[in-house]
């Protein structure tokens, strides 16, 4: 027979009877949706769960000069240009403090900074800590303009910058900075939150800055962060790499891995067990079929159908409904896990590697659950058979 002929009789067996068809490609459905909701659910849990962790920091490095040094360290001008050459690095940005005084207006004490630095920011540092702009914007302009950080701006009263009024202006030293823009909370730069930011070159122009940075903040590739660690001091000082003092990575990055590590091996111990449920259910189906059609079966060899014919009759058989129970469980399977994600708030995750093993795994799965019956069933007798 031709591979049409040998489809069409597997096929024939679903059609005439499309109810035990229905419920035998239930169980391999479910099975097949069970093993992309117990990845893709998961899977998603810890995209959220990562997210949150790389949020602490888990990528990021601080740089900056030892402290109580007679004379001061202090890092060359070219410290970010340089930490931006090494391979892993992904963003370098840097503050100094220009050590002028910010006041709400000129009537306060020209000594009273309510505590606020005056930090010169490169244009990266946003990114480079996670940040982001609450109100307004943030430029790098050599104009003299500048954004708040979270905290400072609820000290000198300006919680906002609204659009289409005039916006508010600081006095630092004694040039008038246009307020531009309010920063988010920075969780990860407490100092960042209470300072006032102006640009590289605002603070060079209008507040005699020199150009040294202070801190430096690195974001590297993980699985580099600490060859990244290991190399910056002597990059950001070549002469004396012991003077410069590195942050050690955060614990959230252990924490990170140990998470990948542990849902990894969840997600195989699930799909095992929900593929095992898939395939006990079309084998149990595929017996059955047998027993019950033997005189079908005996009538097909009394009429000259070779064992190999109902050998391969069956086993289309249990691959057809398999593949059919893959493919409705593979649909079902992403529906319900993209709205429970939806409905927890999670990015959707569903692996590739679910999707397509789902409709491979039920034909691997059909092709070894069909190959005892559709072997018993080309061995029977046809005298046996008809009786």
């Amino acid at each position: 027979m031709t591979p049409a002929d040998v489809l069409g009789l597997g096929l024939l067996g679903i059609r005439t009877r499309p109810l035990r068809a229905a419920l035998s490609a239930l169980g391999i459905s479910l099975g097949i949706a069970t093993l992309i909701v117990v990845t893709g659910i998961p899977a998603s849990s810890q995209a959220a769960l990562l997210d949150q962790l790389t949020a602490l920091g888990t990528n990021m490095l601080r740089a900056e000069p030892q402290p109580n040094q007679t004379p001061p360290e202090v890092l060359p001008e070219s410290a970010v240009g340089s930490v931006r050459r090494i391979g892993p690095v992904t963003t370098a940005a840097a503050v100094a403090n220009t050590h002028a005084v910010v006041r709400r207006s000129d009537r306060v004490d020209p000594q009273d900074g309510s505590g606020l630095s005056v930090l010169a920011a490169s244009p990266d540092l946003l990114p480079a800590l996670n940040g982001s702009v609450q109100t307004g914007r943030f430029e790098d302009s050599d104009l003299p303009v500048v954004a708040l950080g979270y905290v400072a701006a609820s000290r000198l009263g300006i919680p906002r910058v609204v659009p289409g009024q005039p916006p508010p202006v600081v006095l630092i030293g004694t040039t008038w900075y246009t307020v531009t823009g309010v920063l988010a909370p920075m969780p990860l730069a407490p100092d960042v939150e209470r300072a006032v930011l102006v640009s590289w070159g605002s603070a060079k122009r209008f507040l005699g800055f020199d150009g040294h940075p202070t801190v430096v903040y690195v974001k590297a590739r993980e699985d580099a962060i600490a060859d990244v660690r290991a190399v910056l001091p002597a990059t950001l000082n070549p002469e004396l790499p012991g003077l410069v003092q590195v942050s050690r990575p955060s614990d959230a990055l252990a924490a990170k891995q140990a998470t990948q590590t542990a849902f990894s091996a969840l997600f195989l111990g699930l799909a095992g067990v929900a593929l095992l449920v898939g395939g006990v259910g079309v084998a149990n189906t595929m017996f059955v079929s047998v027993l019950e059609r033997r005189r079908e079966i005996g009538l097909r060899r009394a009429l000259g159908a070779t064992r190999g014919n109902i050998r391969d009759q069956f086993l289309t058989e249990a691959v057809a409904l398999s593949g059919l129970g893959g493919c409705a469980g593979t649909v079902l399977g992403v529906l319900v896990t993209w709205g429970y994600t939806t409905y927890q708030g999670w990015p959707p995750v569903i692996p590739f590697l679910a999707v397509a093993g789902g409709v491979f795994g039920a034909l691997v799965v059909g092709v070894l659950a069909g190959l005892h019956p559709s072997l018993r069933a080309a061995r029977m007798p046809p005298t046996q058979a008809l009786a």
